[in-house]
């Protein structure tokens, strides 16, 4: 069954156009499943539409020996061709490929793509495509899908009502679910526990696995150890230099490795939000992941928030993941820190967020006077790990238990 996504509309809204589609984002995130349904969508206006996936080494190979050879797998018509095409990272120059097809072919086809990660579509394409593409990216699900993933249309239908008490503890259940388990699609559908740890397992091992190999990383072990350090590092400075101490690794691999870790949505860096670059230069990133499942997997524990010893970074990669399905992208999430280590855990457009585990009433707001003196078009708030619920999705229930 295919479940609907948020990200559908916009996807929708620029299927009209003659510019190509690519779809980006980590294994397992339902990208094929995105294909399918827009492929569905556009047969039923009565559009010509065709699906291939590149792992078919026959499809490959022809596509590989020239991008007009397309039309022999979905020979021109009089309407415009709609195609799909699933791992499009396996083509030896994806760039050169929806290039000569755009330039030249736009009024005979579209092309609608998605890649595994865009470590692949970003060494891959020597071309930015610019004015030529749209790219998405595709992350796991987010709370309210993950609810209509479960079946859970009647409890998102409450939203706005006053929630019985049954109802309030379905809806706890579930968000305690999401947030120990993540939103990877096969995870969120498994039927319990221990079957959502294997799916997780799968997911954390072998399909990065295949990531890592397919950038040509050369040790998997080191690359597997350097991730479990990174999630007991979550929402602290990153420096690679440690890192290659730590892992008795050159500090070249591991700023590989890290790219590699990026690119193929294992992890996101945030960058240092400042003004006067002199009194606040923190070039080091923060690291969040960008499924908190995923993390979990990797620090071996699956307890909830309430009983963990890391609750505020674990607090922290939450908000880092709403922030996320807000603004669509880990580059416009930043972070505020000066030289005396004052800090503000995320700067996004015209709001930060100070993240804490407990009661926002014992936080000493004097710690965030100079944050709030030098930046007073930028709405400060302390958000406890309790009210996360209720700012990213609109669900006012009572904090205690949570």
């Amino acid at each position: 069954m295919l479940y609907p996504r948020d990200i559908l509309k916009k996807i929708k809204k620029v299927l009209p156009r003659d510019e190509f589609i690519v779809l980006s984002g980590a294994r397992q995130v339902g990208k094929t499943s995105l294909l399918l349904m827009l492929k569905d969508f556009l047969e039923k206006k009565g559009s010509a539409c065709h699906y291939f996936n590149l792992e078919n080494p026959e499809h490959l190979k022809l596509l590989n020996k020239h991008p007009f050879n397309i039309f022999e797998l979905a020979p021109e018509g009089k309407s415009k061709q709609h195609i799909f095409i699933d791992e499009i990272q396996y083509l030896d120059d994806p760039s050169k490929f929806l290039k000569l097809l755009y330039d030249e072919k736009k009024d005979k086809v579209k092309i609608i793509a998605s890649g595994s990660s865009s470590f692949y579509i970003d060494k891959k394409f020597k071309d930015s495509l610019a004015g030529r593409k749209f790219l998405f990216e595709i992350y796991p699900l987010n709370f309210n899908e993950l609810l209509v993933f479960k079946s859970q249309e009647d409890l998102l239908k409450r939203k706005k009502k006053k929630l019985s008490v049954y109802h309030e503890n379905e809806l706890k259940k579930l968000w305690e679910e999401y947030l120990i388990y993540g939103g990877y699609p096969k995870v969120v559908l498994a039927e319990d526990g221990e079957m959502k740890k294997m799916m997780l397992e799968e997911i954390g091992s072998s399909y990065i696995k295949k990531d890592i190999l397919d950038a040509g990383a050369r040790n998997i072990e080191k690359y597997f150890h350097l991730l479990k350090i990174l999630a007991g590092q979550t929402g602290q400075l990153v420096n690679s230099q440690e890192l290659a101490d730590t892992l008795g690794t050159a500090h070249k691999t591991i700023e590989e490795y890290l790219y590699i870790m990026k690119k193929s949505y294992h992890i996101a860096f945030i960058s240092p939000f400042y003004r006067n670059i002199r009194k606040e230069l923190v070039k080091m990133p923060k690291v969040y992941f960008f499924d908190t499942g995923l993390r979990n997997f990797f620090l071996g524990e699956y307890s909830p928030i309430s009983r963990r010893s890391d609750k505020g970074a674990y607090a922290e990669n939450i908000v880092f993941r709403e922030l996320l399905g807000k603004v669509g992208s880990a580059d416009k999430i930043k972070f505020w820190r000066t030289q005396d280590k004052k800090e503000v855990d995320f700067v996004s457009g015209k709001e930060a967020y100070e993240v804490k585990f407990g009661d926002r009433r014992k936080v000493k707001k004097s710690k965030y006077a100079k944050f709030k003196e030098q930046y007073p078009d930028i709405k400060f708030s302390i958000l406890p790990h309790d009210k996360i619920l209720e700012k990213f999705y609109g669900w006012k229930i009572k904090s205690s238990s949570m």
